[in-house]
């Protein structure tokens, strides 16, 4: 078994991940239950609004910590 070395990684960068990861399952999660619900407009936007956290979070890592 190997092990992972992130002492190279910084706290903003930590906290940036926390943060999309938090949304990304949250808009995610809340997408998928309103298509349980049969509330499909709801469920798209959310689904829609977990696609958008994600490409903000790829859009910030190259940016700011490239």
């Amino acid at each position: 078994m190997e092990l992972v070395d992130v002492s190279n990684v910084s706290a903003e960068l930590f906290i940036i991940g926390v943060i999309f990861i938090m949304l990304i399952g949250s808009f995610l999660s809340l997408g998928v239950l309103r298509f349980f619900e049969l509330k499909k407009r709801q469920g798209v936007i959310y689904m829609f609004l977990s696609a958008l956290s994600f490409v903000s979070l790829i859009i910030v890592v190259n940016t700011w910590f490239s």
